[in-house]
């Protein structure tokens, strides 16, 4: 067995991410003895959510595999790997440009044109566009809807988190929480056995939204991450934790894998312990 430190490999794609993930398999078979921890970001849709994904890579020191089609979310992705010296690989893209020469036609940039569509597909994507759909709180009415119902300040890793439960099949809604914002009536109208409460550590945070603020060429030394700024959020998240008593997980030293993890086995217990009532 290896004694190096364990190797962060994610693969990114802006649909199920089947040929990415085949492809970094087909790698990693050939180092049987590395410690190798795979993170797949499935359906990514907004730069936002791209970039959030690759900061948290750029922490981890990870191997990029991404099959992105999308012009818009590719050029991103190989600008921002080029500027942080992240290792990435782009597989697809040399592939097209040299067919978009011989063909002299423009690629149909659809992702996941090659998936044959069975119900399992069809039933993720109607996830996924619900994620997308009820993201940021954009449509109360969401939040009845959903399987799950996710609340947090800024940069607590809803929207990635969303995305990566929608991917399990969960249909998810989430909602900022800011002090000077309403609070929707919606959400007290949730089972709070489906809400969860995402919380971080205050230093954590700071730090997050700093590199933010210098990821879009900003200050950082803004209100937004003033430390002061972050214990008025926090404390307001908790005292609406504790009005809805919904589970509470503080992300600040987790992975959104472990964090889906806590997540789908506490509705699962939750579940099974309503079945035996």
């Amino acid at each position: 067995m290896s004694s190096q430190s364990t190797i962060n490999f994610y693969v990114i794609s802006d649909s199920v991410g089947g040929t990415a993930s085949q492809l970094g398999q087909a790698a990693m078979t050939q180092f049987p003895d590395a410690d190798i921890k795979v993170s797949a970001y499935p359906f990514i849709r907004g730069t936002d959510t791209l970039i959030s994904i690759l900061e948290k890579a750029v922490s981890d020191d990870a191997i990029v595999l991404h099959t992105l089609v999308n012009e818009e979310l590719n050029k991103t992705a190989h600008l921002f790997c080029k500027e942080h010296g992240l290792v990435c690989f782009d597989p697809l893209s040399p592939i097209i440009s040299e067919l978009e020469k011989r063909s002299e036609l423009a690629p149909i940039q659809k992702p996941g044109a090659l998936h044959l569509l069975d119900e399992t597909y069809f039933n993720r994507i109607k996830a996924i566009e619900f994620a997308v759909k009820f993201d940021d709180g954009r449509d109360p009415k969401g939040f009845l809807e959903a399987d799950i119902v996710l609340l947090g300040i800024s940069r607590t890793s809803k929207t990635p988190l969303s995305m990566f439960l929608a991917n399990q099949n969960y249909k998810v809604a989430n909602l900022p929480l800011v002090p000077e914002a309403h609070i929707p009536e919606q959400i007290f109208q949730v089972d709070s056995k489906k809400i969860v409460g995402l919380t971080s550590d205050r230093k954590a945070l700071n730090s997050i939204r700093r590199e933010r603020m210098l990821t879009y060429g900003m200050n950082p030394d803004t209100e937004y991450s003033k430390l002061d700024r972050i214990d008025r959020e926090l404390a307001y998240a908790k005292k609406l934790y504790d009005k809805l008593n919904c589970l509470v997980i503080n992300v600040s030293n987790k992975s959104i894998e472990e964090t889906a993890a806590i997540i789908v086995n506490t509705l699962q217990i939750e579940h099974k312990q309503y079945e035996q009532q």
